[in-house]
């Protein structure tokens, strides 16, 4: 059944203060703001040296602006630009004169680069799996409160649907030669899209209006919750406030790193690098990588201990205990069965069904099929004959018209059988198309 509400209190922005309030952000070394702006002193002497190019003046005018108001916008940001670094620092990247380790100083660089590379792959790991686990927590706080049966299964079927149709979008620009830059904010554009999916679970409208009868018992609050959580002064506002501002000093801080050194190889045949700079640039890595990883780790504790994630049991969920407010209950005597016929109007919708025999029953188990019948009356078996104590599943159809679902107690001489059942057709469930162009 869904997870029990009682106890819940409505999610706002004051709620999640009173929480954030003992969660205060350890602040950021002071250095951050020093090497941030020593790597941009740096940055401007290079850009005297000759025009920008346009993809320079582009990173240039991404560095002057102010970083993304969202959090999981600026760790997207950060993702993004430390996979830029990354591209930069491979050795098929660097200027020639670094590849072929001309002078002894020129070897030291390449032994140093290696090690930012490294330190910054560590990083990129270390912030993917926080992305992946923040949203699979996401997801499955929702589902924890949804009905433990084939109402949750189709909606968990209809994400792996949706993110394997991401990932083949991701792998189509990445063989189409798309650049980081258009994979991230593909990435992105996806995000949002999840995002959209959660509000319209909370609203009950788009991608998931079809479900809407399916929804019933999700607590109003949680519901209310994702509908509202990334308003711009919805509940996570508050903790943009608290926690968004470090956060904007590493975004600044890896913009600087990436424009210096793609200054730098840009210019590096008429101005050789110095390797002060490189030092510099050491510094600036090694501290905005700690600095990154500490922001992770605490916002990780932050989120997974979060009132938006309260467990099942927190909120006295008992998941031995099962809801059978719009279940049926039938008697099927010995050598009898029972059917009953749902009507298909179209493709792609789901015959789904949840049974199992009431307790007391003398008999263990109850056949049961699923056949699908064709306008001239033809029969064709869909789901094959078996016995069962009880079951719960659901598949999609490939063609309208009328499934009966039987259950068998015809091979029973003297035991009658209790069935305890669900079974409905639901209409197609579909992602909402992407347009061209948090917790």
């Amino acid at each position: 059944m869904a997870s029990s509400a009682e106890g819940l209190v409505p999610i706002t922005r004051a709620f999640l203060a009173r929480y954030y309030d003992t969660c205060p952000l350890p602040p950021l070394s002071e250095d951050v703001s020093r090497l941030t702006a020593e790597l941009r002193e740096l940055s401007d002497g290079l850009a005297r040296e000759s025009p920008l190019t346009s993809g320079e003046e582009l990173l240039v005018h991404e560095v002057d602006h102010q970083p993304a108001h969202k959090i999981d916008e600026n760790l997207w940001k950060n993702r993004e630009n430390i996979e830029e670094i990354l591209v930069l620092l491979e050795e098929s990247h660097r200027p020639r004169l670094l590849q072929e380790k001309a002078i002894p100083e020129y070897v030291d660089i390449a032994a140093t680069l290696g090690e930012l590379e490294v330190k910054l792959r560590s990083t990129l790991k270390t912030l993917e799996a926080f992305q992946q686990t923040n949203a699979d927590n996401v997801f499955n706080t929702v589902m924890t409160y949804m009905p433990q049966d084939f109402r949750g299964s189709l909606i968990r079927q209809q994400r792996e649907r949706s993110e394997r149709n991401r990932q083949a979008e991701v792998d189509a620009l990445v063989n189409s030669g798309g650049s980081i830059h258009d994979r991230y904010a593909l990435l992105w554009q996806q995000q949002m899209e999840r995002r959209r999916q959660l509000a319209q679970l909370g609203s009950a409208s788009g991608v998931y209006k079809t479900l809407v009868k399916y929804l019933v018992g999700v607590p109003q609050v949680l519901l209310d919750f994702i509908r509202q959580i990334n308003d711009d002064q919805g509940p996570m506002e508050e903790q943009r406030q608290r926690y968004g501002p470090s956060l904007y000093s590493l975004t600044k801080m890896v913009l600087n790193i990436r424009l210096f050194l793609l200054l730098t190889w840009g210019r590096f045949e008429e101005k050789k690098i110095q390797m002060d700079q490189i030092s510099l640039m050491q510094h600036a890595v090694d501290l905005y990588t700690h600095e990154f990883e500490k922001f992770i780790k605490f916002i990780s504790k932050v989120y997974a201990n979060s009132p938006f994630f309260i467990r099942a049991e927190d909120a006295g969920a008992t998941e031995s205990r099962k809801s059978y407010d719009d279940y049926k209950e039938t008697i099927i005597p010995p050598g009898k069965t029972h059917e009953i016929t749902l009507t298909v109007e179209s493709i792609n919708s789901y015959i789904a069904w949840d049974f199992s025999l009431i307790q007391g029953t003398l008999s263990h188990d109850i056949g049961f099929h699923v056949e699908y019948v064709n306008p001239s009356g033809d029969v064709t078996l869909i789901l094959p004959y078996r016995r069962y104590v009880s079951d719960q599943g659901n598949f999609c159809t490939i063609l309208a018209g009328s499934y009966k679902l039987k259950w068998d107690n015809s091979y029973s001489t003297f035991s009658k059988k209790s069935l305890r059942y669900k079974v409905d057709a639901v209409p197609p469930v579909v992602d909402t198309p992407h347009p061209i162009d948090e917790p």
